[in-house]
């Protein structure tokens, strides 16, 4: 098990929002979460923003901005400018043919019905919401075939100290996964398509020197094949810390695609009391503050306290 970072530098958190939609009181739960771990490290932590926007097909115009906006509304300002992550598809391209120059990706043909049926073959059925762990058909070749996404070669990297792949979550405890079997090589980039968000976001938070990953626990079964990614790549492991989610009335995580409100920031007063449902929901005690930045003062101590972050 590789060790987490343990950085010379400044550390450095980040908030990454996909522009498919507006903040709801989910997305604001992980944003306060990431900006109060990096202010508990003391002055010279940097908290940073990056606009995960390469799935040009799902962003909506002008939502980046928007966001961004209603971050400065809550007073989580970033100690840098925002990245864009549509402007750096050269640099994951360059990684991308790093992988395929060392083996470890190759092309696909596979579409989500060939998956299945292969997946059938061997008396496995995909369930809905479940991983569809992809049997490893065109490893050989595509036989002819287009490709349709290159692929993470994960058991010819995979070590027996990968399998299964041990991490630590700072909330979470000791967590595993074998990605070989739980997984199988998993997407990096749909040949016609965007990104996939595993490649992006390894190629981002190391370019980007963060040291501690803070989002939703909706996330943290990516960890594992991050970590495969960051050891294929030769890049630090940074910690983490997935967060609380926040549930609808029917239990379902709020998300964007479930229709999730979006969080009132268009008084001082209605941004102040969506932080104080999301800092509840972090088990951040109540707080009579009577201003945004009041209340987050009031809560940096309170988080070195329940979270512990590193120095």
């Amino acid at each position: 098990m590789s060790a987490a970072a343990d950085p010379v530098g400044p550390p450095v958190g980040r908030f990454a929002p996909s522009p498919t939609g507006p903040l709801h009181a989910g997305s604001l739960v992980a944003a306060l979460a990431s900006w109060l771990d990096v202010r508990a490290r003391g002055p010279r932590a940097r908290w940073l923003v990056r606009i995960e926007d390469a799935d040009t097909e799902r962003c909506l115009p002008g939502m980046g901005a928007h966001i961004l906006a209603q971050l400065a509304a809550c007073g989580l300002v970033p100690d840098l400018p925002p990245l864009w992550q549509t402007q750096r598809h050269a640099r994951y391209q360059q990684t991308l043919d790093g992988l395929i120059a060392a083996g470890l990706a190759y092309p696909c043909a596979c579409s989500r019905k060939d998956i299945d049926e292969a997946l059938a073959q061997r008396g496995v059925t995909h369930q809905r919401h479940g991983e569809r762990v992809y049997p490893g058909t065109c490893r050989c070749g595509l036989r002819g075939r287009a490709a349709r996404a290159w692929r993470f070669a994960t058991e010819a990297f995979s070590t027996s100290a990968d399998r299964p792949l041990q991490w630590h979550d700072r909330r979470l405890g000791e967590q595993r996964q074998d990605v070989a079997a739980e997984v199988g090589d998993f997407v990096l980039k749909r040949a016609d398509g965007p990104w996939a968000y595993q490649l992006a976001v390894v190629v981002d938070d190391a370019d980007q020197g963060v040291t501690d990953v803070v989002r939703g626990e909706d996330l943290a079964d990516n960890t594992a094949r991050q970590i495969l990614l960051q050891r294929a790549f030769g890049f630090e492991q940074p910690r983490y810390l997935h967060t609380p989610l926040v549930r609808g009335e029917d239990g379902h995580k709020l998300s964007k695609q479930n229709g999730a409100a979006s969080i009132d920031t268009a008084t001082p007063a209605a941004a102040l009391a969506a932080l104080k449902a999301a800092a509840g929901v972090l088990g951040l005690p109540p707080t009579d503050a009577a201003d945004i930045g009041s209340a987050l003062a009031g809560w940096v101590p309170r988080w070195r306290d329940l979270y512990n972050p590193p120095p």
